[in-house]
């Protein structure tokens, strides 16, 4: 069932600028077809220098402000922005995955789980701004009725496809809550630049949200993502969110990799575990090497793109060397 790599630069349908942009149009008016793409909506909420004890000992930070978007059905999404003593005016979206908490709604707090990467990017100077998945961490679990089903809890992404209709597609929970915090950020704030890293979901966020705004200017997205033909474990083949047929016939996974590659100064790195026992494994990866594919559709365009296994790793984790390899990457663009 899989394809071999000179068929697969066949399914990439963008040769020019206007080919991206002429995708961003259809994607956004799939996302939101009665709707405008959100920049100009604002957060319900925004604090300042809350108190969090669990980070208090970061000596490196300077304060916590907290921002809550919220959006159709009541669905929120609870961010937080942790600002450094020292700063070197970059922001670092971090997105976290399905594996951020076990325990979801207000009385969780899946963001101490991150706390070592958090204090990794702040002791670098880094602002770091946190969002868990829909319905993780922080973030509600709305109750709502379906006709002719009942009432159904949105514990579980899975459970989008029942209000999925020609007004409303689910998929935008996962990406509105970044945009519009962003525009926030802009509002209130002086950073040079912006910068995404996720893991697993939130690596699948570090490609999707990247590609339909271009605010953010490198990416890198730990384990969350390979393109559809390379699934062939049906346990293994994405979530709700990761296959949505109407939206990726729009923009496959190699098209949504060169939009969130494209423009000056633009960046995409994918990093994969090799022996990830979770999701998208280095090994898999190295049977089917589509870099090259990516990078030379982008040489006509303009942006970088780049693939990194860490090798040996059997962990799904963001690890130390997957770390050191944004950093030095992050550096080199500043």
């Amino acid at each position: 069932i899989y394809q071999e790599l000179s068929e697969v630069d066949k399914l990439i349908k963008i040769y020019s600028k206007e080919d991206i942009e002429t995708k961003k149009i259809l994607l956004k008016n799939y996302v939101w077809p009665n709707d405008d793409f959100p920049l100009n909506k604002m957060p319900i909420s925004n604090s300042n220098d809350i108190n969090d004890e669990l980070f208090s000992d970061i000596e490196s930070l300077l304060q916590i402000d907290s921002f809550t978007v919220e959006m159709e059905y009541g669905m929120t999404s609870i961010s937080y922005l942790f600002l450094p003593k020292t700063t070197n005016d970059q922001l670092i979206i971090y997105h976290q995955g399905h594996g951020s908490s076990s325990l979801r709604g207000p009385d969780s707090h899946s963001f101490e789980q991150d706390k070592e990467i958090i204090q990794n990017f702040l002791d670098k100077n880094y602002s770091v701004l946190i969002f868990s998945m829909p319905g993780y961490g922080m973030n509600n679990e709305p109750v709502i009725e379906i006709p002719n089903l009942g009432k159904i809890t949105l514990n579980s992404h899975n459970h989008f496809k029942f209000i999925e209709n020609e007004t409303t597609r689910p998929i935008k929970f996962f990406i509105e809550p970044v945009i519009i915090t962003l525009n926030q950020i802009e509002k209130n704030y002086n950073f040079e630049s912006f910068h995404m890293v996720g893991l697993s979901g939130g690596g699948w966020s570090t490609v999707v949200i990247p590609a339909l705004d271009d605010r953010i200017q490198t990416s890198y997205s730990v384990a969350g993502s390979i393109p559809i033909w390379m699934r062939s474990d049906s346990s293994d083949f994405g979530d709700y969110e990761q296959t949505i047929p109407e939206f990726y016939k729009i923009a496959n996974y190699e098209e949504l990799y060169i939009m969130s590659a494209y423009g000056e100064g633009r960046k995409l790195v994918l990093f994969y575990n090799e022996f990830d026992p979770c999701c998208f494994p280095g090994s898999l990866y190295k049977q089917f090497p589509f870099k090259t594919i990516i990078q030379e559709r982008l040489k006509i365009l303009d942006g970088e793109f780049d693939v990194i296994i860490d090798e040996g790793q059997d962990k799904h984790v963001i690890s130390d060397f997957t770390l050191n390899q944004i950093f030095f990457s992050l550096e080199s663009k500043l």
